[in-house]
């Protein structure tokens, strides 16, 4: 699975991402950022709320906000003045989603194109916070931005978000996802292998599908899905779904 080009995301995923360096130029220079005329979006005339410039702003290399962006500048943001010519791209970075949010119709930014969903993802080494009203990097794999986003790891790739199981306990369970299962006796815990499919989009699933699951989950555990998630991004899930039981 390592390497391969997504066409979809979920909740989870650990993607290898990055995005080639780009001839730019710089607009103007600030204390805190650098705007640099944007090579890939284009102004979307028929903007009525937003009014977009053609410009993005990033972060001096120095500046605090530097370490929650992706795309950086050769040579580095500090050492640019305004009309000097760079280049603006995204190093191979590990990084995480924490959601995938979908838009219809899409959403009016004052760029085209417009985006119908966004992958929201966080760096390496960073745990999403619930109590957060902000949080993650905002990437749109449908715009004209050449990122490249292969995934690294899918933990429970072999389930649907909404499966309904059954453990090896007896137990059953809704798969919402990696970490977040939800017991159907309002117990605590998580799901001990291997697990049985019973429910698929709501009906029986196919034969192939429940002997996948039976399959996929004869050996290994819960716990060793979490421990290769927690190895590739330095990062725990959130404490409402975390749990260290078997």
């Amino acid at each position: 699975m390592t390497g391969e080009p997504l066409q979809d995301f979920r909740r989870g995923d650990v993607l290898r991402i990055s995005c080639p360096f780009t001839d730019a130029t710089v607009s103007s220079v600030h204390p805190y950022s650098v705007a640099v005329r944007w090579p890939w979006w284009q102004v979307d005339p028929d903007s009525d709320f937003i009014q977009w410039n053609g410009d993005v702003a990033l972060p001096r290399a120095s500046s605090m906000d530097a370490e929650h962006q992706f795309f950086t500048t050769v040579p580095d943001t500090d050492a640019l003045a305004a009309g000097d010519r760079c280049k603006v791209g995204i190093p191979p970075a590990i990084v995480h989603v924490m959601s995938v949010d979908r838009f219809d119709p899409p959403l009016e930014t004052g760029r085209l194109p417009r985006p119908h969903r966004h992958v929201v993802v966080l760096h390496h080494g960073e745990s999403e916070d619930p109590d957060a009203e902000f949080q993650g990097y905002v990437i749109d794999p449908d715009d004209d931005q050449p990122v490249a986003m292969d995934l690294v790891f899918r933990p429970y790739a072999f389930l649907s978000p909404d499966d309904e199981l059954a453990d090896a306990a007896g137990r059953a369970w809704r798969f919402i996802a990696p970490w977040d299962w939800h017991p159907f006796d309002g117990g605590t815990g998580t799901p001990a292998w291997p697990l049985t499919l019973l429910y698929r989009d709501g009906a029986e699933p196919t034969a192939a599908s429940t002997n996948a699951v039976a399959q996929a989950t004869s050996t290994g555990s819960h716990t060793e899905q979490l421990a290769q998630w927690q190895r590739l991004t330095g990062a725990h899930p959130p404490e409402r779904t975390q749990s260290t039981s078997r």
